[in-house]
């Protein structure tokens, strides 16, 4: 299991310039992309955080990349990222012509539900990330319950994309492991549309990237229509100081590292990556170009204006934090499993 030692090792990292890049190896790169199209393929839908920082590559990383290709972003939402994310990793040839910004939680997928996770996340060539992924859970001003600790004792409706998805396992899990009276109701298409269910009071609480609320939702929460009650992560995130992580409500030892551990993909955050076999000299590119673009002021401009956090870290030091995930005991992976069971949940009923 990733530990905090392995977390701040990975920070300290961030700087890493990664493989050798020389003007040879540029030349055979431009030739690979001159004239070409770069896709970014994503597993969400249009809106939120995914598509808000493959957009932002989109119309920035191209520069830097030898041979200067165009970049589109392909959308191929389903099962909270495990579609795009199965489609990537057994139909995308590894010529880097297609990268990816997929979950941060593909290990976990793969460690916790085999079945659905039919990839080999350990061997993921990360290229750079743009900011860490701690989720938060927002509850609606006028909530029955509008704190932890009412939480207990009330109960709080729970609105979710899918069974599988992040937004419905987290709340499972600190039903199951801190004793919150929650309620899930899962099939809302995408974030965006559980956020404003919410907003509308068909449902309590919801949960999503803290970058997602940020740049879309900003407005709500500075009118005090939505709350952050809760994250998930190993750090709190700069922004919300004052928010309590999932581990810290919990007293039990084990329940501590069950939640730690499901949350310890958040430094990985929201992350470019190719895949595994892609040839060295791409991959060399590829980071150069994403360190290049993420230290542009033009970039951070943009990103500005789109509310985006910009929190960067080098492909190496993503790729030395998801080494850690892979580490977990088995004990723990297997109460994470129990915790995280979602079988009780309701249907959105179109």
């Amino acid at each position: 299991m990733i530990s905090r030692v392995t977390f701040l090792r990975g920070l300290a990292a961030l700087a890493v310039a990664g493989a050798t890049f020389t003007p040879a190896t540029a030349a055979d790169v431009a030739e690979t992309y001159k004239g070409k199209t770069l896709t970014i393929l994503l597993g969400h839908p249009p809106g939120g955080s995914y598509d808000l920082y493959a957009q932002l590559a989109a119309a920035h990383m191209g520069q830097y990349i030898p041979g200067e290709p165009n970049i589109i972003v392909q959308h191929m939402p389903g099962g909270g990222g495990s579609k795009g994310a199965a489609y990537f990793f057994s139909k995308v040839e590894a010529d880097g012509m297609t990268i990816a910004l997929l979950p941060d939680t593909l290990a976990h997928i793969q460690l916790l539900d085999p079945k659905r996770g039919k990839w080999d996340a350990s061997k993921i060539e990360y290229i750079g990330r743009f900011a860490p992924a701690n989720a938060a859970f927002a509850i609606r001003k006028d909530a029955p319950a509008t704190s932890i600790e009412e939480m207990k004792t009330k109960e709080t409706v729970v609105g979710c994309t899918g069974k599988s998805a992040r937004s419905a396992q987290m709340p499972a899990m600190l039903k199951n492991l801190a004793g919150l009276n929650m309620r899930l109701i899962c099939g809302y298409k995408g974030s965006s549309a559980a956020t404003l269910a919410t907003l509308r009071g068909e449902v309590d609480m919801t949960s999503k990237n803290w970058a997602a609320f940020k740049s879309g939702d900003a407005a709500e929460l500075e009118a005090g229509n939505l709350k952050i009650v809760l994250q998930a992560g190993l750090e709190r995130d700069p922004d919300l100081p004052d928010v309590p992580l999932m581990q810290e409500i919990v007293d039990d030892p084990m329940a501590r590292k069950v939640m730690e551990f499901v949350s310890a993909g958040a430094p990985i955050g929201r992350s470019l990556m190719a895949l595994s076999g892609t040839p060295p000299e791409i991959v060399a590119a590829l980071r150069k170009a994403f360190q290049d673009m993420v230290a542009d002021p033009a970039f951070l401009a943009d990103a500005a204006k789109r509310n985006a956090i910009i929190n960067p870290a080098s492909g190496e030091a993503v790729a030395a934090v998801n080494k850690g995930i892979f580490e977990t005991p088995p004990e723990v992976i297997e109460a994470a499993v129990k915790a995280m069971d979602t079988s009780d949940a309701g249907e959105l009923k179109n």
